[in-house]
């Protein structure tokens, strides 16, 4: 069940509403967006009913939810969300209205490297700049990141070219230090089940970018989406990276039908990751563009200034002709499906 608070909803309000939930031995769990507050109830259905909740002052609606996600579901948010990055004053929104472009380097290698990759990726349209300072690799001998100095570096490129960042984040030890730096915590496709993580994620306060796990069904990934959203935490942005089948040709196999499904079940915005689903760069524009006709939210793209010397997938980083071809369909196919460069409503209030 889940509890819908007036926009003009005190926080005593909120308070009484939880109290009354938990006197008669239920839980709630409040997640407070940008509009309104939601109040999600575990418990006896039977005792929250004899609570007669819609009577009590500031809630607007009172919902049973079918869909074990409660807070994500469109079942009682029927517009779908937008969610804003970045600092006050210049936040970028990832939503229905607009497509936003996402890129930048699979992992933070040098101060250089990483500022010249934001200068292309911003020359190319992009807004948000993503870029790695750890890196959760399949073998313990790879690189896996600078840590703390990435993010150190990380926050001066965003100094210098005023792009929002998201960054991963891998262990929930860590989420402090990413939160002080980043605009948004990333969690990665081998972490989308770790649960103490994504709860953590939750509490920081920062949006959160959550990729699917390359096994992991539609439902399993809401449920993820779940665990921050009960933390209070709605500003949740979902990611298609591609999933693991039995055909060798790309590194992961795009599901490019999850976009409609999830937009027609939850209210979160979800953006695709041609990068990581292809492994190969030829493929990252067709499957970008496939994107864009399905109806994403935004793409999120490698970039770097030398692929071939990279630390981190360099196979798939575009540079030159095809990040010259990327830009021209960022730039025009969105208007084709409705949207507005999200560059164009970025929020300066």
């Amino acid at each position: 069940m889940v509890v819908v608070m007036s926009p003009d909803a005190t926080d005593e309000d909120v308070a009484h509403v939880v109290e009354k939930v938990e006197a008669v031995g239920g839980e709630a769990f409040v997640s407070k967006g940008v509009v309104r507050t939601i109040i999600g109830l575990v418990g006896d259905l039977e005792s929250f009913h004899h609570l007669n909740l819609r009577t009590l002052r500031g809630v607007a609606d009172v919902h049973r939810i079918s869909d074990p996600y409660k807070l994500v579901s469109r079942q009682h948010h029927a517009g779908r969300s937008t969610v804003w990055v970045g600092q006050p004053g210049a936040q970028v929104p990832i939503g229905p209205d607009t497509f936003t472009f996402l890129a930048g380097p699979c992992a933070v290698e040098t101060a250089e490297q990483t500022l010249e990759a934001a200068l292309m990726a911003k020359a190319a349209g992009a807004t948000i700049l993503r870029g790695g300072a750890y890196k959760p690799r399949t073998s313990p001998y790879a690189f896996q990141g600078l840590g703390v100095a990435g993010l150190e570096i990380l926050a001066d490129v965003r100094a210098a070219t005023g792009l929002p960042i998201v960054t991963e984040v891998v262990d929930a030890r860590d989420v402090p230090i990413v939160a002080e730096h980043a605009d948004m915590l990333q969690i990665g496709t081998r972490n989308m089940a770790n649960f103490g993580l994504l709860q953590a994620a939750g509490d920081a306060g920062k949006p959160v970018l959550l990729k699917r796990g390359m096994t992991a069904t539609i439902e399993e990934w809401l449920m993820a989406a779940e665990y921050i959203a009960q933390r209070g935490n709605l500003d949740v942005v979902l990611c298609e990276r591609g999933i693991r089948t039995f055909e060798p040709a790309t590194r992961n196999t795009l599901d490019i039908s999850a976009v409609p499904v999830v937009q027609a079940t939850s209210h979160l915005p979800i953006i695709v990751d041609p990068s990581h689903a292809a492994g190969r760069k030829d493929l990252v524009v067709p499957l970008s563009r496939a994107a864009i006709a399905v109806g994403a939210d935004g793409i999120i793209v490698d970039v770097h200034p030398e692929p071939e010397v990279a630390l981190c997938d360099g196979p798939q980083a575009l540079l030159g002709n095809d990040l010259r071809d990327l830009a021209t369909a960022v730039r025009k196919l969105p208007p084709v499906v409705g949207r507005v460069d999200a560059g164009e409503r970025i929020r300066t209030v």
